[in-house]
């Protein structure tokens, strides 16, 4: 199972392709980082991202897509390109057919470390053991990437899954993150329902 992982950013985006197997061994095939520039206008700057994730999907035909999915975030500016560059990324995958998984970084955490609170070091060293690379790939956002794209391969179609399918209906059960991203969803549609109505 080839799986693309994307850690969304619009100044940074980090992108991982990895190779894993039945048995859960993980081989990189690539990683990188494409940048835009804060100079630029922001719709040269999503050009400039979905380009390079253009050429990086076309050349690896990866059979999934994994973005990691910012639960909180204070930065509203930072939570507005993460959401963009997300945009960008589910809408040039849906274009391809491929199944997207989206996993909050607590879950990438527990899939790569075993510890939902791990920090980026930890998470680096794993990424590092896992893949059997001489050092861990730099910057930060591209060994994110690479953990995203480990996690989704990991937890989804290699090894069996909990997350959603390709049709976006649950595999099996949810885990505890996904249960709260959920209902925080849910919340957010009903508050933003008109009053007296049901939210959908």
């Amino acid at each position: 199972m080839r799986v693309l992982g994307i850690d969304p950013g619009l100044t940074r985006c980090g992108v991982g392709v990895v190779d894993v197997e039945p048995n859960r061994t993980a081989r990189l095939v690539d990683v990188t980082v494409i940048r835009s520039s804060p100079d630029e206008p922001i719709e040269k700057r999503l050009l400039t991202v979905a380009t390079g994730l253009i050429e990086l999907l076309d050349r690896h035909q990866p059979h999934a897509v994994a973005i990691e999915r910012v639960f909180a975030q204070h930065n509203v500016s930072t939570v507005m390109g993460v959401a963009q560059i997300s945009g960008v990324a589910l809408f040039l995958s849906a274009q391809r057919g491929l199944a997207v998984g989206m996993h909050t970084p607590s879950e990438v955490k527990a899939s790569i470390t075993g510890y939902g609170s791990a920090d980026k070091a930890q998470v680096g060293a794993m990424v590092t053991r896992i893949l059997k690379l001489s050092e861990l790939p730099k910057p930060a956002d591209a060994a994110d990437a690479l953990a995203i794209a480990i996690c989704h391969a990991w937890r989804t179609g290699v090894s069996g899954g909990t997350l959603p399918n390709a049709a976006g209906a649950p595999a099996s059960g949810l885990t505890p993150a996904q249960k709260a991203w959920r209902a925080a969803e849910a919340g957010t549609r009903m508050s933003a329902a008109p009053r007296g109505l049901k939210a959908p």
